[in-house]
């Protein structure tokens, strides 16, 4: 028996994905996985301050755990596309668990240096940053797409959950008895959501087409994302969003230890705070959606975290510093949810993994990389020099959106129309190729501005859907016709390509073709650029389909 989402008659409520048996079961594991990880952090963020006095290397935990985001984040995207995400994530969850447990072991016996320390946490952070994709594009598998908006939510508020009471039990358990119980709990915590992923049946659709091979599915990707201007948006936003506001999160244990002059119990009290008020914002996030844009709520949420970052240099008493974490991780959840939403309502699912891992890498590199520059200043000027400077620079930031506005979130629009297979009269094989694609059309000269602009929004669809030297040229001695030419890699590549545009991608194509004028239709040609090699000269057979040809190339049928 398999585990289908079903239709919600109250999709909007933020409850609704709980409904789902699957998700449901998924979200509560993860919630004892996340409450796992945010106890780890205290413990290893902890026996760093105990090993050495550097703010550089305290910061450098938070880096050591996010720079394999940034790092591998595009192949892990790729993975998430092309295999079960399901099987993605245990294997993932299983790189995890070695880290936490040698950790825990490593620990017990007294060998844990900070070198150790650091390439452990990047060893459990490899294992998150190849999870990361395939968790995240998975959730559309586990809910209805109208719930999806309230299941991001939902995740992020599970992470948050965990971020209000995991610190307070992690500084607790260092405490009481210390950092090597707080990485053994770690790793007891992973086997949770490793069983509720295992019994998770997941429905999944066969393609008719063999998958991409690692590297032509990161080039993909990258292609998709780069002619993608709205996701190009939010990845800058939030790369910039990170590396300022990684201040918080990479000082909080110096504000703790300086600012405050507590322990591992007032850090994780600071830690507490800031999960709390980002569960506060989860909870809201749906109303903020309903009355504001999406570029009006961030302005909102960068100047609140100035504020609250400003408040965090300046306080020293402990109860007015938990107050302004608590707003900034408010904020902080908030922004981090429209971006994250913004992402994944604009990718198609074919790209929906890649398309995370892209949003992952911004988000974790901008903080990895924030983290360590603002650890730096720290050793030359101190924690709250360092964290006014953060203030100033999340003040401005908003001025962003003069220049790069944050695009409306619409419904998601992933859903591509199948087309009919092309007729073919050459023995082709998959790897036949470079296929050249001509598309005239005929249009009045009077038209010929407006289909001309149309055309560089089909430019980009084609170049996200896997087409590249893309043309559009005029005939000088007939003015009224056009010819649109591309190129695909091989024969496999262009039944992707034809097959990937969405709804809306397929729009465009009707308007371009409703500037057609004449008796003929537009007319396609399909050639080979370079036939001799790569097509096997037989006897043509008329009316042969795609499939067919599919089916003759022995590696197709090796790969079903």
């Amino acid at each position: 028996m398999t585990d289908k989402p079903k239709s919600n008659p109250n999709p909007n409520g933020i409850i609704a994905p709980l409904r789902q048996a699957t998700f449901r079961r998924i979200w509560l594991a993860s919630l004892l996985s996340n409450l796992g990880a945010l106890i780890r952090s205290v413990g290893a963020a902890w026996a760093m301050t105990q090993m050495t006095s550097a703010a550089d290397m305290v910061a450098l935990v938070q880096t050591a755990l996010m720079l394999p985001v940034m790092l591998i984040s595009m192949p892990a995207g790729a993975i998430a596309d092309m295999y079960d995400r399901r099987v993605v994530c245990l294997v993932s969850l299983g790189i995890s668990l070695v880290g936490a447990t040698a950790l825990a072991t490593l620990a017990w016996f007294g060998l844990v240096t900070p070198n150790v320390l650091l390439a452990l946490c990047f060893v459990v952070g490899s294992g998150a940053a190849l999870m990361d994709p395939a968790w995240q594009s998975s959730v559309s598998d586990q809910v209805p797409s109208e719930a999806l908006p309230a299941a991001v939510a939902l995740n992020s508020i599970s992470w948050n959950i965990a971020r209000s009471a995991g610190p307070a039990i992690g500084g607790l358990v260092v405490a009481i008895a210390g950092a090597v119980a707080a990485f053994a709990l770690n790793a007891l915590l992973y086997l949770p959501l490793m069983l509720a992923l295992f019994l998770w049946k997941r429905v999944t659709q066969p393609s008719r087409l063999p998958p991409e091979n690692l590297h032509r599915a990161i080039v993909s990707g990258v292609r998709y994302i780069i002619n993608s201007p709205s996701i190009m948006i939010v990845l800058s936003r939030a790369l910039i969003f990170g590396v300022i506001g990684g201040a918080v999160i990479a000082l909080t244990p110096l504000v703790a230890r300086d600012l405050l002059h507590g322990g591992a119990e007032t850090y994780g009290m600071m830690l507490s705070a800031f999960g709390i008020g980002a569960v506060i914002g989860a909870l809201n996030f749906t109303r903020v959606r309903k009355r504001m844009s999406g570029e009006a709520a961030i302005r909102v949420c960068s100047l609140s975290m100035a504020g609250a970052i400003a408040a965090l240099a300046l306080s020293q008493v402990p109860i007015l510093t938990a107050a302004a974490l608590a707003l900034a991780g408010a904020v902080w959840m908030m922004s981090w949810v429209l971006f994250s939403l913004a992402v994944q309502l604009s990718a198609p699912r074919w790209v929906a993994g890649r398309s995370l891992a892209a949003y992952q890498a911004a988000s974790s590199g901008g903080a990895a990389i924030g983290s360590w520059g603002w650890g730096r200043l720290t050793d030359f000027a101190g924690v709250d020099t360092a964290l006014l400077a953060a203030a100033a620079l999340m003040l401005v930031s908003p001025l962003l959106g003069l220049w790069l506005p944050m695009p409306p979130v619409n419904e998601l629009d992933d859903e591509p129309e199948k087309l009919a297979d092309p007729k073919v009269r050459l023995s082709l094989t998959g790897r036949s190729g470079p296929v050249v694609v001509e598309i005239e059309y005929r249009v009045a000269q009077e038209n010929a501005r407006a289909f001309y602009n149309l055309m560089q929004d089909v430019q980009l669809f084609r170049q996200r859907s896997g087409a590249y030297g893309w043309s559009v040229a005029r005939d000088i001695a007939d003015p009224e016709l056009w010819t649109e030419r591309y190129h695909c890699p091989t024969w496999l590549d262009y039944l992707r390509q034809r097959n990937r545009a969405t709804q809306s991608e397929r729009a465009l194509d009707r308007q371009a073709t409703a500037f057609h004028t004449g008796p003929a239709p537009v007319r396609v040609r399909r050639m080979l650029e370079r036939p001799f090699g790569s097509v096997r000269w037989t006897e043509a057979v008329p009316n042969r389909t795609a499939d067919d040809a599919l089916r003759s190339s022995s590696k197709y049928l090796g790969e079903q």
